[in-house]
């Protein structure tokens, strides 16, 4: 795909994209533009459908808005609070660590480098993409599983895994890209090019796609 074809998909999609629900921890990011919201939005959303990620986050965001409020709460109420995302008594844990690393190592604030977010327990590269890209606008390219599927389909890489998607989307697209790829694609994978029966026919850049694998 040449940049004028890969031009020419985002601005279809940016048109599109206002008729689709936008991916809940896009919602956060839009509504504080607060890295800690993104971030604890983001681990809450794994392995979590994003209508239930939304109605947790609302909740959870009622009483949270620092680390220091996070690590206030009781455990058991922590649980309660974030029921029922996926493994919820995993990450009300996880969640209380994370309190205490940010406020212990980088006094209550969330990193705004790659590799201290990394440092973070339970803190992978997508999430910690999605926190500089949405969190503090710093250009990055999260990488979930819509992104990986769709850019494959497109042909525009060819990857195994979410990581080497990563660097190839990092090589292929202009720097101005990488921060709106995630939320473009979210909403579009959701919506219409999903896993499995993608709706091709329904597809606003379906000419541009070469449907590899479908």
């Amino acid at each position: 795909m040449r940049e004028e074809d890969i031009r020419k998909v985002f601005s279809i999609l940016e048109r599109e994209y206002k008729k689709w629900n936008a991916p809940v921890v896009t919602l956060v990011a839009q509504h504080s533009r607060d890295p800690f919201q993104v971030l604890v939005c983001a681990l809450l959303s794994t392995r979590t459908r994003d209508e239930t990620t939304a109605k947790v986050c609302r909740r959870f965001l009622s009483r949270v808005r620092s680390p220091e409020d996070l690590l206030k709460i009781p455990l058991e109420d922590l649980e309660r609070l974030i029921y029922p995302v996926g493994f919820y008594r995993n990450k009300a844990r996880q969640l209380k660590d994370l309190a205490k690393d940010l406020i212990t190592r980088f006094g209550g604030k969330v990193p705004d480098k790659i590799e201290d977010l990394l440092s973070l327990k339970g803190v992978g590269r997508k999430v910690a993409n999605l926190v500089l890209a949405d969190g503090y606008g710093i250009p990055a390219i999260c990488v979930d599983t819509h992104v990986h599927r769709i850019t494959n389909r497109w042909g525009l890489v060819r990857t195994k895994t979410p990581e080497q998607t990563e660097k190839e989307l990092m090589r292929k697209l202009p720097k101005d890209l990488w921060i709106p790829i995630n939320r473009l694609l979210v909403a579009l994978g959701q919506r219409i090019c999903t896993p499995t029966r993608p709706k091709c026919d329904l597809c606003p850049i379906d000419r541009f796609c070469k449907k590899v694998g479908v």
